[in-house]
């Protein structure tokens, strides 16, 4: 398949992602509150692509919930070149991408992250997943998001579900603290095995997202939560924060290409505590 082909398929896909989540969102907030939407270039002096970031704050739902697009392209700068894959030798680009961060008001709803990307340098990668940090410990909602993912990942390889956990458990945890972000999900990179069937996975990843999601929010939505819970779920958002800022792959990459920056840390908590 010709690589135009591929940019365009993927880049159209996250964007009509970011649509889709954003209208259930809405509707999660019975159309009462909208995102602030803010399109972004990478350079303003020359065509280098760019995207768009959503946030919604203080809805009755959400505290603050993110959802960025990007289609960016151009050179690496020539220090960050030898640590991308395909880079080394000719510094070119194109990466489009879709990630969202929620923060929920009720603090027994957990804080969920999803991200999807395609990277093309002289190699082509698809890389992604998602994960979920409760502040609060559910057993029952554990593993029914776990059993979602296994089935999903089982439609298109019987392997996946149990490597693509394990990277993300590896993935999402904080070493000075010598504990995982949160329950887990899965996490994959440099994925280039069969580009159709690779998209067809990544697509998979994000419809399960949705859905999950709007599963996980109207379960807990009318539950009641005291001051001592929204307590914990400010201590766990330092956590988030430790770990966004130290450790996050996506964060380093986006500002060593010279994305957004606001929307690269809209994946920040609007308030978090440190005891």
């Amino acid at each position: 398949m010709d690589l135009d082909i591929k940019k365009d398929l993927t880049s159209n896909w996250f964007k009509l992602l970011q649509d889709a989540f954003c209208n259930d969102i809405v509707e999660l907030e019975n159309n009462k509150t909208k995102f602030k939407s803010t399109a972004w270039k990478r350079n303003q002096n020359k065509d280098e692509g760019g995207g768009e970031y959503r946030i919604l704050k203080d809805g009755k739902v959400f505290d603050k919930i993110g959802v960025n697009f990007s289609k960016v392209y151009g050179k690496f700068p020539k220090k960050f070149q030898k640590n991308i894959l395909g880079a080394n030798k000719d510094p070119r680009f194109w990466a489009s991408g879709i990630s969202v961060v929620m923060h929920m008001k009720n603090p027994l709803i957990p804080a969920m992250h999803f991200n999807t990307r395609f990277i093309s340098t002289t190699q082509q990668w698809f890389g992604g997943g998602m994960d979920v940090t409760p502040s609060r410990k559910d057993l029952i909602e554990k593993k029914e998001f776990h059993q979602s993912l296994k089935k999903m990942c089982n439609r298109h390889n019987k392997t996946y579900y149990k490597k693509y956990k394990k990277w993300c458990d590896e993935y999402f945890y904080l070493p000075h603290r010598k504990e995982p972000r949160g329950i887990g999900g899965i996490f994959f990179d440099y994925k280039n095995d069969n580009f159709e069937k690779d998209f067809e996975f990544v697509r998979d990843v994000g419809v399960t997202f949705q859905s999950l999601f709007n599963k996980i929010i109207r379960k807990k939505l009318k539950k009641k939560w005291t001051s001592y819970d929204k307590e914990l779920q400010y201590i766990k958002r330092g956590r988030y924060a430790e770990f966004n800022l130290l450790y996050d792959r996506g964060t380093k990459f986006g500002l060593q290409t010279g994305g957004n920056v606001e929307g690269i840390l809209m994946s920040l908590p609007p308030l978090a505590k440190w005891k």
